[in-house]
This record gives structure tokens, C-alpha cells and sequence, in this order.
């Protein structure tokens, strides 16, 4: 899917057809996010004024780098795992028959389809934790851009949570339901909370505190 052009992307996006949807959107935006963290690491590796953090700012975009190929992948594997899960909403359910093996397809079909957003919000989490350490070391030149990056982050992290918490309000292993939304809620009160502190302190620093 990330294969064709941007505006390729958006025509498929825009469709009626069921992927890629939200949860492949959010992923997309994460890579966008973490992508402006590291078009701030390249800016800054090579100045002798930020010469100190260089070597911290090197092992920064080496993790971004992976976050960013993560994204990717999980662009592809959203739209892998949501597509069963689109099929089994429109299987018959004129007999009882049909309707038992609807529900059992459809059951299955919901574990992967909120597993993989559920990875798209951990890994958003990770991108957060790179911009906050990009706002104190990056140079300052281009440091709104990781204000831009890291709102992308919180963007595709609440995005994830909505693509989580519609497939677990009809999932009936109770456990598993539990454990996602107490972990995607905890993930999206934490990391809300620290990207827009990240967000105010670029703007703070680009604004002079005013």
C-alpha cells in the first residue's frame, strides 16, 4: 500500500472500500510524526553547537529510523487484519447455522483486527518519548518541527484508540476486552498528557514564553 504515491493512498483512503481504513491512517500519520523527528536529528548531527548531544541525537534517530519501519509495516498488517473482519460483517445470517458461524468468523476476525491498532499505539508512544528528548537536544532552527512531529504522534495514538475500543465494545472474550482497553486507556492518559507538554514547551521556545 505505501508503495504507491501519496495521492494514490488518499484515493484508496477516500473509497468505499474497506482498507485501508483508520487504524492504517494512524499508523501512516505515526511514520509522518516520527519522520519530522528525524528531518530534526539530520539537522542537527554535523553542528559544532550541538556537538555535545550529537552522539544522543545519533542513537535517537536510529530508534526513530525503527519506529518508522514499524509504522509501516503495521499499515499493511491493519489492512490485513481489518479485511477478514469487514467479510464476516457481511456474511448470512438467514438460519441459525449462519448466523453461529457468523458470529464465530466475526469473533476470531475482531482479536487481530484490535491487536494491531492496539501495536500502532505502543509504538506512537515510543515516537512521543523521542520527540521529548528531540525538544531539549534538537536544534533549535527547526524546532517547531517536532512540535508538528510529535502532535502527528498524539494524533495517531488516539486514532489507534478509537480503532481498538470499536472492535472491543462487540468482543465477547471478556478477559482480552479488559486487558486492551485498560492498557489503550492508560497509553492515550499518559502520552496525551506528555505530547502536548512537548507541544507547549516547542511553542514556549519558538514564542519566547508569551
Amino acid at each position: 500500500m505505501l508503495e504507491s504515491s501519496a495521492k494514490q493512498f488518499i484515493a484508496a483512503l477516500s473509497s468505499k472500500e474497506p482498507v485501508p481504513g483508520g487504524g492504517g491512517a494512524s499508523a501512516y500519520v505515526g511514520a509522518l510524526g516520527m519522520a519530522l523527528g528525524l528531518m530534526v536529528g539530520n539537522l542537527t548531527v554535523g553542528k559544532k553547537k550541538y556537538q555535545d548531544v550529537e552522539a544522543d541525537i545519533i542513537v535517537n534517530m536510529e530508534k526513530g529510523q525503527a519506529i518508522i519501519d514499524r509504522l509501516e509495516e503495521l499499515v499493511k498488517e491493519d489492512a490485513a487484519a481489518f479485511y477478514p473482519l469487514s467479510q464476516a460483517y457481511g456474511l448470512p445470517k438467514n438460519t441459525e447455522e449462519e448466523a453461529k458461524i457468523k458470529e464465530e468468523t466475526l469473533q476470531q476476525a475482531l482479536v487481530k483486527a484490535t491487536l494491531v491498532p492496539l501495536e500502532i499505539a505502543r509504538i506512537c508512544t515510543q515516537a512521543i518519548d523521542l520527540h521529548e528528548e528531540l525538544a531539549g537536544k534538537g536544534s533549535r532552527i527547526v524546532i517547531s518541527d517536532v512540535g508538528v512531529g510529535v502532535i502527528f504522534a498524539k494524533a495517531a495514538l488516539q486514532g489507534a484508540k478509537l480503532n481498538v475500543l470499536i472492535n472491543t465494545q462487540i468482543m465477547k472474550d471478556m478477559d482480552l476486552k479488559t486487558k486492551t482497553e485498560i492498557e489503550i486507556e492508560e497509553l492515550v492518559r499518559v502520552y496525551t498528557e506528555k505530547a502536548d507538554k512537548i507541544f507547549n514547551q516547542v511553542e514556549s521556545a519558538i514564542t519566547g514564553g508569551k
